[in-house]
């Protein structure tokens, strides 16, 4: 009976000593998590329990934060939890986010927590647009954010496409320009390869050392009114407190450096601001709402604690954590130069094993082809064998063979030598009837030339004979005149046996003399020919050269009329109209009708017709009586001067 009354009374205090508790949910920028709070806990308790669970050393950064009433607010730490103005529904929800930023990201934060929380944070505002970007300045900071998330680049890993499901860029970025998801793709791959080697804090810091520099990093905007009623921007960060118009957020109007303002206060909605410099008027401004006001002053004051504790020495609990970030640091770069060396270690392991492999595959090829070629081998020794055997049977034949044909080359070489013998015998007469074949069609050439010349002085031949058979007849048919005592002309000098003079006409010729003549006359006329036809090529060579330089305006009328005759192919002499003379004396001949003495030419062929009728009618005067020539009007012989050329 004692022992369950003592059972129910400590049950009874137990239960009397238990706190009352509510649930808490925290949420950050990578994780959710759930705690159970007792209803006494301040900001502070519940603060230092979220830090502890995520190993947060840099506490000053971060602070809880809930909405009221769409309006941001942070838990106090000096006050109740459940004393705020939130939702009394479990459980309570709390952001833990950075409420203050540093002025130099690389230098402030040490723990590699803080970094990625931070790292989180602006990424997200950067996509949201809460913080501007520019797109070139926003592929480069997507590129780092892969290579934190993927680590290095590998082309046979990282194929087209693995981002499709990323979110990388801003929508304003990706509204701006006309690309496709994998153009967009392609230029952040090309960026995220040259990260090759960064571990993935490296990357989040130089995503963070990119990210401050941005115009709107680490500012926090509140809408306000100055005295005139202007609304304005006020912003809140690291370095002081900047007033903007509201459609630009990027450049300040004026800005107060947190060691240039001397006082901060609000009274009701109007918050004032004093410059250190007593000279520069105070600063004033309305908000729209008391809360409002409240959290302006928190941050102020925050920022402004921050941005003096960075311009003095590091506290004891700094200076710790920094050397034992440096020691992590070290630690761990020497861990992945460690894990780089095995990676590349392994990297040539496997490159050496596929090299074995590949060069043992190939041995094995190499040793299957010589296995087959050695039962090839096998194969064809046998059959060279056989061959060799059938060929030892050939050659025996063939030795027999070779002696009957030892016999017959001796026998043929004996025939041989009489054919050649006889050959040669045939080569000399085939030569010798070449040769005779030769002349015989050189001496056929030579009278076939000679033929020709027969023929054509046959032809001439007939011609002087009809041209004389027509003088003939011409005299026998011509009336007799009564004589007359003409002027005797000159001859030529080679013809000394033929004179004519006064009224007396007198033949003495041989054979051999006129043979002589017309050898004479005959060359001389050729030699003329010549002559001609070289001095008329002559001139129209010169005549062809100078053509070109002629200058037509200057010709007179004498070079036109000239032109004009030569164009009429000179077909008339300009002796064409002198007087046809006789030029003998005979009773049954008058002397031929001789046209001009344009030419030698001319006068040589009549001079040779000539004396062909005289020597023709010479067996008719074979005996004239010295006293009594034979008379016939003496040939008026035309001077030669004006017709030589």
């Amino acid at each position: 009976m004692a022992g369950a009354i003592a059972s129910r009374m400590s049950f009874s205090s137990l239960k009397r000593k238990q706190p009352k508790t509510f649930t808490v949910r925290i949420v950050t920028m990578d994780a959710e998590m759930e705690f159970n709070c007792e209803m006494k806990w301040k900001g502070k308790d519940l603060f230092d329990l979220v830090c502890r669970t995520l190993g947060l050393r840099e506490t000053w950064f971060f602070g809880l934060q809930y909405t009221i009433k769409d309006t941001v607010a942070w838990l106090k730490m000096d006050k109740k939890v459940l004393d705020h103005d939130v939702s009394k529904e479990e459980p309570v929800t709390f952001h833990f986010l950075a409420k203050f930023y540093p002025e130099n990201a690389e230098e402030e934060l040490v723990q590699e927590i803080t970094q990625h929380l931070f790292f989180l944070q602006v990424k997200k505002q950067i996509l949201d647009e809460k913080i501007y970007c520019p797109p070139e300045a926003s592929v480069l900071l997507a590129s780092y954010a892969v290579q934190a998330k993927y680590g290095d680049y590998d082309p046979s890993v990282h194929k087209r496409g693995f981002l499709a499901q990323e979110e990388l860029l801003p929508k304003r970025v990706i509204n701006l320009y006309q690309m496709t998801p994998e153009m967009w793709e392609e230029r952040i791959t090309a960026w995220y390869a040259e990260h090759r080697g960064r571990a993935r804090d490296e990357a989040e810091m130089e995503y963070l050392k990119i990210a401050q520099d941005l115009e709107m990093y680490g500012v926090n905007y509140f809408a306000i009114r100055n005295k005139k009623g202007t609304e304005l921007l006020l912003g809140v960060d690291a370095l002081g407190l900047h007033i903007y118009d509201p459609e630009n957020r990027l450049t300040p109007k004026i800005s107060f450096p947190w060691n240039e303002i001397r006082n901060i206060s609000y009274s009701d909605k109007e918050f004032t601001i004093k410059p250190l410099d007593k000279k520069i008027d105070v600063f004033k401004f309305n908000s729209s709402k008391l809360r409002v006001n409240k959290l302006i002053l928190q941050l102020c004051i925050g920022n402004h604690d921050l941005f003096m504790r960075r311009r003095k020495a590091d506290s004891l609990e700094v200076q710790q954590m920094k050397a034992q970030a440096r020691e992590e640091k070290a630690r761990k770069q020497m861990e992945r130069q460690r894990l780089a060396r095995e990676k590349q270690m392994r990297e040539e392991a496997e490159r050496t094993r596929d090299e074995l492999e590949r060069r043992l595959l190939q041995m094995k090829e190499e040793a299957t082809m010589a296995n087959e070629a050695l039962m090839r081998s096998e194969e064809t020794a046998d059959l060279l064998a056989e061959k060799a055997q059938i060929t030892e049977e050939e050659a025996k034949l063939l030795a027999q063979k070779a002696a009957e044909a030892e016999q017959e080359m001796q026998r043929i070489k004996a025939t041989a030598i009489r054919t050649e013998e006889e050959k040669r015998l045939m080569e000399q007469k085939v030569l010798e009837a070449e040769v005779l074949a030769l002349k015989m069609a050189e001496e056929s050439e030579r009278r076939a030339k000679e033929a020709d010349q027969l023929k054509q002085d046959l032809q001439e031949a007939r011609e002087a004979e009809r041209r004389a058979k027509q003088k003939l007849l011409e005299i026998t048919t011509k009336p007799t005149y009564p004589p007359m005592n003409p002027i005797p002309a000159p001859l030529p000098p080679d013809i000394t046996s033929f004179n004519l003079i006064g009224d007396s006409l007198s033949f003495d010729f041989k054979d051999t003399d006129m043979k002589r003549l017309s050898m004479e006359i005959e060359k001389e006329k050729v030699e003329y020919m010549e002559k001609s036809k070289h001095l008329q090529e002559q001139l129209n060579e010169l005549k062809t050269e100078i053509e070109a330089l002629k200058l037509k305006e200057r010709e007179t009328a004498l070079d036109i009329l000239h032109n004009e005759n030569s164009d009429r192919s000179g077909t008339s002499s300009k002796h064409n109209t002198i007087k046809k003379p006789s030029l003998l004396a005979c009773p049954h001949l008058s002397p031929p009708n001789l046209s001009s003495w344009a030419n030698l030419e001319t006068c040589l062929r009549l001079t040779t017709s000539f004396l062909n009728i005289c020597l023709n009618c010479l067996p008719l005067h074979s005996k004239p009586p010295l006293s009594s020539p034979c008379r016939a009007p003496s040939p008026e012989w035309p001077s030669l001067k004006s017709s030589s050329r």
